[in-house]
């Protein structure tokens, strides 16, 4: 263990303090995505750091998360812009222009300087449906101020956003309660 804690803090003592934010991909067909970028918020939070989030794609039904996090609103900006799962609307030119807006409120808060995290929650979903260009979105990450990290969340994310992205994590389905006709339980899916 001595030899493994030696090249341990080798390692550490070589790496360097990124200068910028990081891009955070979490991805995948698995459960777990978007928690795992609330948890990363209630980390930042426990720093004292300010925090934004944009959701692209859930509607404005009440979950756990979101009820936990307004205990929090002089620190997170929380915006709910989505509709709802996207075979709701069945308007496609309706959810571009939802996903649009969504992107715009995400691109100022990229750029403002006011947030150190900022979470675009279900924005990969946007991407996989064409609501969003990935040209557009990388443009947005170019863009962010110096001092802003940023989670993007959803299934399916980009070959070109996770190679841009400092990390990227995919969740894989392995078993889900749902496929045994278990509906969602409050306070563990929502």
């Amino acid at each position: 263990m001595k030899v493994q804690q030696a090249a341990h803090r080798k390692r550490v003592a070589a790496a360097s303090r990124p200068g910028r934010g990081l891009v955070l991909v979490y991805t995948g067909d698995g459960k777990g995505k978007s928690s795992s970028a609330f948890g990363v918020i209630a980390r930042a939070l426990g720093w004292g750091q300010r925090v934004g989030v944009v959701q692209f794609i859930k509607g404005k039904w009440k979950t756990g998360e979101r009820q936990f996090f307004s205990k929090f609103e002089d620190r997170i900006d929380w915006r709910t812009m989505g509709e709802g799962f996207t075979w709701d609307t069945q308007d496609l030119e309706r959810d571009t222009a939802t996903a649009e807006a969504a992107f715009a409120t995400a691109r100022e808060m990229l750029e403002s300087g006011d947030y150190d995290l900022v979470v675009l929650d279900e924005i990969n979903i946007a991407l996989r449906y064409g609501y969003l260009s990935e040209a557009a979105v990388k443009e947005g990450l170019e863009a962010r101020s110096a001092r802003t990290s940023v989670i993007l969340t959803g299934r399916d994310a980009k070959p070109g956003l996770c190679e841009y992205a400092d990390l990227v994590s995919e969740m894989r389905a392995v078993k889900h309660p749902f496929e045994a006709g278990i509906k969602a339980v409050r306070g563990i899916d929502f």
